[in-house]
């Protein structure tokens, strides 16, 4: 099985001086813990890290010695441009593809492991994680509009998996027609091609802000070799 673990992040929102994978967090950078969870999937066999040029020899300098084949992909500049560059160089007996943000370090290997065999008869997935707070939708003057019901709602994560033609198709499809999305999941919806949910739970949080690297900390001292 094929993963492509999306890299080409800042650290904007973490208010850091460089690309927040690269941040340490229990003893190792953030990239470092997702590739930890990645290589010991029994259903990852390749994998591809795509990233901005700038930070290539950073992150390379962190893969040592994998036992399963990693490569570098230069990024593009949004998320949806660097996906589209990281299909581009997928081996061509790539039938179908696990897409994950490399921000989401607490991701567990039984997680791919599970979506990899998901994927695998042709069924399009992501992780995800059942909504427990009540959400709001409001308008423009922060008025409060709408409560939909919490048992529909759901927090999409990675890794998503497709099938990798399907998948090739929609983003073609985003170029001709414009869509701009946040997750690939999205073009298979505008397209009405069906998305199963796996339930991956609450803990596999995208690091994103200060506070999510102290979440982090505290869960993955515990792990530590």
């Amino acid at each position: 099985m094929h993963l492509l673990i999306a890299a080409a992040g800042s650290g904007s929102r973490m208010g850091a001086d460089r690309n927040k994978l690269l941040l340490k967090v229990a003893g190792k950078t953030v990239l470092e813990w997702t590739l930890k969870a990645a290589l010991a999937s029994n259903a990852i066999n390749w994998i591809g890290i795509i990233g901005q040029p700038k930070d290539k020899s950073s992150i390379c300098s962190i893969l040592n010695d994998s036992v399963k084949s990693v490569e570098w992909i230069n990024g593009g500049s949004t998320r949806q441009q660097s996906v589209q560059l990281g299909l581009s160089a997928l081996p061509d007996d790539a039938q179908s593809v696990l897409i994950h943000d490399g921000a989401r370090c607490l991701v567990s290997p039984l997680v791919f492991d599970e979506i990899a065999k998901i994927v695998s008869n042709g069924q399009a997935v992501i992780a995800a994680s059942q909504v427990t707070d009540t959400i709001k939708k409001v308008d423009k003057n922060g008025e409060i509009i709408d409560s939909p019901p919490r048992s529909d709602l759901w927090s999409a994560q990675t890794p998503q998996a497709f099938p990798v033609d399907k998948l090739k198709h929609a983003h073609r499809e985003a170029i001709a027609k414009e869509w701009n999305v946040t997750d690939d999941a999205s073009l298979f919806e505008r397209l009405g091609i069906p998305v199963k949910i796996y339930d991956a739970g609450p803990s596999n949080i995208k690091v994103t802000t200060p506070f999510d690297l102290v979440i982090a900390e505290s869960l993955l001292s515990t792990t530590k070799d």
